[in-house]
């Protein structure tokens, strides 16, 4: 583990936030100031390859990185893209469940899956009531 590494790591994983490679950079740079966008880039790319942190992908507009590795949900804003991890257990009976169903059914095999939900952030949400009721989204 290099020290650029670390920083990159230690970055990565602040405050649970979901950082595109060029919000990494911004923050890496403050502490060290002559590191590469290059070397971020590789790093991240390593590091993900490694499993010490999760590439986001591929829906999203830009790569984001998450530092928590263990299996777990997120919540998209579809206003702002702000990413945050849902409050819920990643393991459910009823979503095991349905796993092994579309496993028989399909005859595929089934190792895993992913869950996003997609709305609105708690600042956009309000933004929305704020807005004019014919510019506002339909919810």
């Amino acid at each position: 583990m290099t020290p650029q590494r670390k920083v990159i790591l230690e970055e990565v994983c602040k405050e649970g936030e979901h950082l595109t490679a060029d919000e990494i950079y911004d923050r890496v740079r403050k502490r060290l100031p002559r590191i590469s966008m290059g070397t971020v880039y590789r790093n991240l790319d390593l590091m993900a390859s490694q499993g010490l942190i999760r590439k986001l992908q591929p829906d999203y507009p830009q790569m984001r990185f998450d530092g928590n590795t263990r299996d777990h949900y997120h919540l998209l804003c579809m206003r702002c893209g702000r990413i945050s991890d849902a409050p819920v257990a990643h393991s459910d009976n009823a979503l095991e469940i349905l796993e092994g169903t579309l496993g028989n059914l399909t005859r595929y095999g089934i190792f895993g899956h992913k869950l996003e939900f997609i709305g609105l952030c708690p600042e956009c949400m309000e933004k929305e009531k704020n807005r004019p009721e014919d510019q506002r989204l339909l919810f």
